[in-house]
């Protein structure tokens, strides 16, 4: 599984906002709650459309984020 088969975007859902597949809990309330010291069990009892797979979308997807934010390895001179 894919973390993008469990995220969208739809205008007509939350303005477009990153949401979870089947929800209206946005992206950015998960990673921010999960940041702020937020479990797992925390946001599925705060938001009970939500499940452990939305949940390890959002890691997968901030996993993914990070990788794509690191800076380019130098490349090495040939004398």
């Amino acid at each position: 599984m894919s973390f993008a088969e469990q995220i969208t975007n739809n205008p007509k859902i939350v303005g477009g906002e990153a949401v979870f597949v089947g929800t209206r809990v946005t992206l950015r309330t998960v990673l921010a709650s999960l940041a702020e010291g937020s479990t797992f069990e925390d946001l599925l009892r705060a938001f009970p459309t939500l499940t452990e797979t939305h949940l390890r979308a959002a890691v997968a997807f901030a996993a993914a984020s990070a990788l794509e934010d690191q800076p380019t390895p130098a490349v090495p001179k040939i004398s």
